[in-house]
C-alpha cells in the first residue's frame, strides 16, 4: 500500500519524479489515451445516453477507478510515484506551491492563455495538445479568471456538501435540488446566486483546458480529483450509515432508466461496479 500526499508536502525530488513520469506517459501515447477516455464518458444530462463520468451518481467511483488507472501507468514508469492531492480550500492562490516552475507551472499569459512556465510549457517541446483541440495546441490556463474574477471554494462551501447525509437524490443528475452529497460536491447544486460550487468551481478557476471534457490535458486535473476522492472518504466516515444511491436501477418508464449506474451495475469502460470502488483499503491511503 502506498500514500497519496498533499502536494504542498512534496520534496523537490518527489515533484521531479512525478512530472517526469507524467511526461513519459505523454511521450509514449498513454496520456492522450487517458484524455480520450475522459472525453468519451463526459456525457451531459441533456443527452439521452448513459452518464457514467459526470452529472450522475457514479461520478465518485468512476473517477476513483480512472485515477487508479492513471496511477498504475505512472508506477509502471516509476514505482515510487503516486498521485498527490491539492486541497484547494487552503492552497487557494495562483502563487500556491503547485503552480511553481518546478511543479505544474503557472497561469497562462494574458494574450492567449498559453502556459509558459514549468515542465508542461509548450516551448519545452514535451506537451502538445492533440485531443479535443480547438485552436491551441499548447496548454492553456487562466488562474482565478482576472477579467471576471472567481474564487476557489471555501471550507464552508465544502462543508455544505459534506454535511448532507444523502449520497445522491432523484433525478440523479445535475438538476437534483433536494440535497445529495454527490451533486453538491460535483458542484451543480449551487445557490441561485452562483453557477458553480466545489469541484466544478475549481475547473472554472483554473480555466483553459480544464473547463471541458478534455480537462485531463492539464495535469492539474489529477491533483484536483485526488482531493475529490479524499473528500468522498471524508463523507463516508462522517455518514457511515449512508450508502451509494441508487441501490437498484431506475424502473422502466423512469426518465433516468438506462442513463445512470446503480450500485451493482458495470461502469464502462471497466468491468467493475460502484460497489467495487466504495473503498480503497490495501491500495492506497491519504496522509
Amino acid at each position: 500500500m502506498y500514500t497519496r500526499q498533499n502536494q504542498k508536502n512534496l520534496t523537490s525530488a518527489q515533484k521531479k519524479r512525478f512530472t517526469a513520469a507524467v511526461l513519459e506517459l505523454k511521450r509514449n501515447g498513454a496520456y492522450d489515451d487517458l484524455v480520450r477516455t475522459h472525453d468519451k464518458y463526459f456525457v451531459p444530462d441533456r443527452d439521452s445516453k448513459l452518464r457514467v463520468g459526470h452529472m450522475s451518481p457514479s461520478f465518485f467511483p468512476w473517477h476513483r477507478r480512472y485515477l487508479l488507472h492513471f496511477e498504475r501507468l505512472l508506477q509502471a514508469v516509476d514505482p515510487g510515484v503516486s498521485v498527490p492531492y491539492w486541497d484547494w480550500t487552503t492552497d487557494n492562490s495562483p502563487v500556491s506551491s503547485l503552480w511553481a516552475e518546478d511543479f505544474l507551472g503557472g497561469t497562462g499569459r494574458e494574450s492567449d492563455r498559453r502556459v509558459t512556465t514549468g515542465p508542461f510549457a509548450h516551448e519545452k517541446g514535451n506537451w502538445e495538445i492533440t485531443v479535443g483541440i480547438t485552436e491551441a495546441r499548447f496548454l492553456t490556463r487562466n488562474l482565478g479568471r482576472p477579467q471576471n474574477p472567481i474564487a476557489l471554494p471555501t471550507a464552508a462551501e465544502l462543508q455544505w456538501a459534506l454535511d448532507d447525509p444523502a449520497y445522491d437524490t432523484s433525478p440523479w443528475d445535475s438538476t437534483a435540488r433536494d440535497g445529495g452529497f454527490r451533486n453538491k460536491l460535483e458542484g451543480w447544486a449551487a445557490p441561485k446566486s452562483e453557477r458553480w460550487r466545489n469541484h466544478n468551481k475549481v475547473h472554472q478557476w483554473i480555466g483553459g483546458h480544464m473547463t471541458g471534457g478534455t480537462a485531463p490535458n492539464d495535469p492539474a486535473f489529477w491533483l484536483h480529483h485526488a482531493f475529490v476522492d479524499l473528500l468522498w472518504d471524508r463523507w463516508q466516515q462522517k455518514h457511515p450509515g449512508s450508502g451509494y444511491l441508487p441501490a437498484t436501477p431506475p424502473e422502466p418508464g423512469d426518465p433516468q432508466h438506462g442513463r445512470v449506474i446503480a450500485l451493482d451495475e458495470l461502469m464502462p469502460p471497466w468491468d467493475i461496479t460502484p460497489r467495487d470502488m466504495l473503498g480503497h483499503e490495501g491500495l492506497y491511503r491519504y496522509e
